[in-house]
């Protein structure tokens, strides 16, 4: 009885020493290499397997990918991975951001203009027509009406109860300004009027970014970083000149724009993104606080002389100067901007300048210089909105 007692105890010894062994093993196992052999842990041979792992799911999806551009379009391929994205956002939002801003990505899902931003504007311009047609039959001077909010995350900022100053007041050309709460800055508004060009023609001008560069001295770099088909909205990168002795500033912002035919009204509008291609840069001061709204309501329709237009404004230049002298800065500035605007149109129409038709209602074709995101079809009724193919007015 003894001995077997000994015998199993020895046995159940061996096992154990024989399973202490492997563990050993395996946590300081050995690879070989030239001239010898070097000791692998635990953790590089689970590195290592990982690797092959994602070799081969990496591997897979390529030859996936190889699969579907065999079979579909590029338009539909970008489609599909739309739908799959916006499926996965709604339920890993914060996962889906997490990823974004890991590898790189722009989320459209976030950052586009959405319709009901476009509707607040054109709303506000009926507001402004109706309180100035009021105004003008009874011979009383027109104050507009308060601005809303342009979106939630601004309400706080912009008080409704901040009355409008009258900055500016000319024949064809008003200018109002009300401060923004607890800040030292102003929101702007202009209202006016331009009978010697077309509405197609001021509008083009406007988002041509190339014209733009020749008829803006200002401008030291403006280009389109992506699109998105799905609503139509843009990113663009916008380095500009400053008065002396101030840093040139620089925009990143997303615009969208809209046409609408049947209401006979347009309307261009654009806020300050942060964008992963663009980071900030040493040599210009990023300017993170930025809106505007461009509404157009031709007296006729789009191509015929005259219309009236309301442009409301905001942006931080991050000026360490006094309020007054950023107010008078901007308060000059604006009127000088769209008269600049207003010539280049007239240089357009009478030298025949080709520029960029917006207004047409075929879509872009999704190959472009700037990468470009998808549209999906059940979204394709909104082609009107988005960027049109270049044609010319």
């Amino acid at each position: 009885m003894v001995e077997a007692a000994c015998d199993s105890t020895y046995l159940a010894s061996g096992v154990k020493a024989r399973r202490i062994g492997s563990e050993l093993r395996d946590k300081h196992s050995w690879a070989p290499v030239s001239g010898g052999r070097v000791k692998v842990t635990a953790n590089q041979k689970r590195a290592n397997q990982c690797s092959y792992v994602t070799s081969l799911r990496v591997r897979r999806a390529q030859q996936i990918g190889q699969l579907y551009g065999n079979i579909y379009s590029e338009r539909t391929r970008l489609s599909l991975f739309s739908r799959l994205w916006r499926k996965f956002y709604i339920h890993h939002g914060n996962a889906c951001k997490l990823m974004a801003a890991l590898t790189g990505i722009f989320v459209w899902e976030e950052e586009r203009i959405k319709e009901e931003e476009l509707q607040r504007s054109i709303d506000e311009m009926k507001r402004i027509e109706e309180i100035s047609s009021v105004f003008r039959s009874s011979g009383v001077e027109c104050h507009p009406p308060e601005l809303k909010p342009q979106k939630e995350e601004t309400s706080d900022k912009v008080t409704k109860d901040q009355p409008w100053e009258m900055v500016m007041d000319k024949k064809h050309f008003k200018l109002w300004r009300r401060l923004i709460s607890g800040t030292h800055l102003y929101q702007y508004r202009v209202f006016g009027t331009y009978t010697d060009v077309t509405p197609r023609q001021f509008f083009n001008v406007q988002l041509d970014t190339e014209y733009r560069k020749k008829w803006d001295a200002l401008v030291i770099k403006l280009e389109v970083i992506e699109r998105d088909v799905l609503s139509g909205s843009e990113v663009l990168h916008w380095v500009t000149h400053f008065p002396y002795p101030m840093y040139s500033r620089d925009y990143v912002y997303v615009r969208r724009y809209s046409v609408d035919q049947e209401n006979n009204v347009m309307v261009l509008v654009s806020r300050a993104v942060e964008h992963p291609n663009v980071p900030e840069s040493p040599e210009f001061v990023r300017v993170r606080s930025y809106e505007s709204q461009m509404v157009i309501r031709p007296h006729k329709s789009f191509d015929e002389n005259g219309f009236d237009y309301l442009l409301t404004y905001s942006d931080n230049p991050q000026t360490v100067f006094p309020r007054y002298c950023v107010s008078w800065m901007v308060s000059s500035g604006m009127p000088d901007f769209l008269e600049k605007l207003h010539m280049a149109t007239l240089k357009a129409k009478n030298m025949e300048i080709k520029v960029k038709d917006y207004i047409s209602t075929k879509p872009l074709d999704v190959g472009s210089d700037a990468k470009t995101a998808t549209q999906t079809p059940d979204r394709k009724s909104e082609g009107s909105c988005g960027p049109a193919r270049i044609e010319y007015a």
